[in-house]
């Protein structure tokens, strides 16, 4: 390989890594604006977001979930059985079924923003 066709390739790489990194950059912006507006049609500060742990802490409470089973997110395994049960209560809370949380579960860039601008209501169980 001579010079020029590496400088094309480190060029090509540099163009690609760029393009993703603004495609993540707006994916992270949609999810923030997303659950800042979960968090606010729930009645909980939507800055909550922006803040590690506590953000999960607001989530049990969207949930109804109490706020000590956020220790529960430290344990391994656990962790996943019991984000799992809270997207089931917090599905719930916005009048959702079964599917609609397998839709957040696999889908969740499309799924969540539904439930942050479609017509779903908060109601405590």
């Amino acid at each position: 390989m001579d010079e020029n066709a590496v400088n094309d390739v480190v060029a090509g790489a540099a163009a690609t890594g760029g393009i993703v990194l603004i495609i993540q950059l707006i994916v992270i912006t949609l999810m923030i604006v997303t659950m800042w507006k979960i968090f606010t049609k729930a009645g909980q500060p939507g800055w909550g977001i922006l803040i590690p742990i506590y953000n999960t802490y607001v989530m049990l409470k969207v949930a109804g979930k109490p706020g000590w089973w956020l220790l529960l997110f430290f344990i391994p395994i656990v962790n996943i059985v019991i984000g799992i049960i809270t997207l089931v209560a917090i599905a719930e809370n916005f009048g959702k079924g079964g599917g609609f949380v397998v839709g957040m579960l696999f889908l969740p860039i499309i799924f969540y923003p539904i439930l942050a601008f479609g017509s779903a209501e908060y109601k405590t169980q």
